[in-house]
């Protein structure tokens, strides 16, 4: 069982941990094998929003360091997700400097703004920013990274025909816009090969569709997948809200995308699956289907003894739902709170009418701004 990224908008405002962030880690660990941190940028130019990790200097060490020891309680795996924003932040959170992507193509979607494209030293200068930040994972204490790739952030944008519409190596064919991805996962694995000294994880996080037109298609996922089976990862983790769903684009798709998924990647790299994972019989059913690792989300987050409880045959104490007064207990913060109500509502979160007040106006673009449905 793996608890998936989830955002909390709990760090400081130049992206420091906080004693709000450390108090949640350390209540909702210690049942699962791996906890994956919500995402850490690796650039200033990376940060996607406020209240987010940063990985992006030494200066953060000291309190990923403390991040790394709350979450490492009774065997669990530490893995801390690093990424850049891309097109998917702003003016505004980037404090007076314009977003920046594959191309300046701005995104379908409210309040967005057109980026400027990279150019090319600063590409390579991002792929040695991703190394960099997976030496300050393993110099953290972390035991592993994962590459965010997904939820339509900078290196899907480098993916997508979409939002990739440059003419030189880094774009226009297929094998052109796969060449930064890899180019990250070939860094991270020089860093962890030359500094970790004991295993350390890396895993690999993509979107296995957009709805954009011309956007990445199912068929360009599966190409994608067979060359990352045969890359240095350790996991892939399929963003999806749903562990069982088919295609959005194509009704003629009748087996679910992880099924296909998982074919594809032969045995070779173990897969995590998301989405809709609440009861023990949800898990049940993704580990007779043969998915290796099968993520918790939002349900985590309303019972944090959910394994431990599953292991004891006490499946009848497990909370299904929260209530105001288990909001401490849980270490949900006003933050958090505001980005589970926009993505529940009162039935998953049940809550006074005034705390749902404009939350859907407050949460705009949430769809990117959790990712994948957890």
């Amino acid at each position: 069982m793996v608890i998936p990224p989830m955002t909390e908008c709990m760090s400081f405002h130049d992206g420091n941990v906080t004693q709000d962030e450390l108090d949640y880690y350390a209540q909702h660990t210690g049942g699962v094998g791996l906890f994956i941190t919500a995402v850490a940028y690796v650039n200033e130019l990376g940060k996607g929003f406020e209240g987010e990790l940063s990985i992006a200097d030494d200066k953060y060490l000291p309190g990923l360091k403390k991040l790394a020891s709350a979450i490492q309680q009774n065997g669990t795996k530490a893995i801390i997700q690093i990424f850049s924003a891309g097109r998917m932040s702003s003016t505004a959170i980037l404090r007076g400097q314009q977003p920046v992507s594959a191309s300046a193509v701005k995104a379908l979607r409210a309040g967005s703004e057109t980026p400027r494209a990279l150019t090319e030293p600063e590409i390579e200068e991002t792929i040695e920013d991703f190394g960099a930040a997976t030496k300050r994972a393993i110099d953290a204490g972390f035991d592993g990274v994962e590459i965010h790739g997904a939820n339509t952030y900078l290196i899907q944008q480098f993916f997508s025909p979409n939002s990739n519409q440059r003419t030189d190596q880094w774009g226009g064919s297929f094998e052109n816009r796969t060449k930064f991805p890899l180019a990250i996962i070939a860094k991270v694995h020089q860093v962890v090969a030359q500094y970790a000294k004991k295993p350390f994880i890396v895993g690999y996080r993509i979107s296995p569709e957009e709805i954009e037109k011309p956007g990445i298609t199912f068929e360009d996922t599966l190409k994608f997948v067979d060359i990352l089976k045969d890359q240095p990862i350790d996991y892939l983790h399929v963003s999806m809200g749903d562990v069982w769903r088919k295609s959005l684009n194509d009704p003629k798709v009748t087996t679910p995308l992880n099924e296909t998924i998982q074919q594809h990647l032969q045995g070779k790299v173990p897969m995590i699956v998301v989405g809709d994972v609440q009861t023990p019989q949800d898990a049940e059913k993704a580990a007779d289907a043969n998915f290796e690792l099968i993520a918790l989300g939002r349900q985590i987050l309303r019972e944090p003894q959910w394994v431990q409880k599953v292991e004891a045959d006490d499946e009848k104490s497990i909370r299904y739902a929260i209530s105001p007064a288990d909001l401490d207990e849980l270490g949900i913060k006003p933050p958090f709170l505001d980005i589970l109500l926009a993505l529940t509502g009162p039935n998953g979160i049940p809550l006074t009418t005034a705390q749902q007040v404009d939350r859907q106006d407050a949460n705009a673009g949430l769809d990117h701004f959790l990712g994948g449905g957890e």
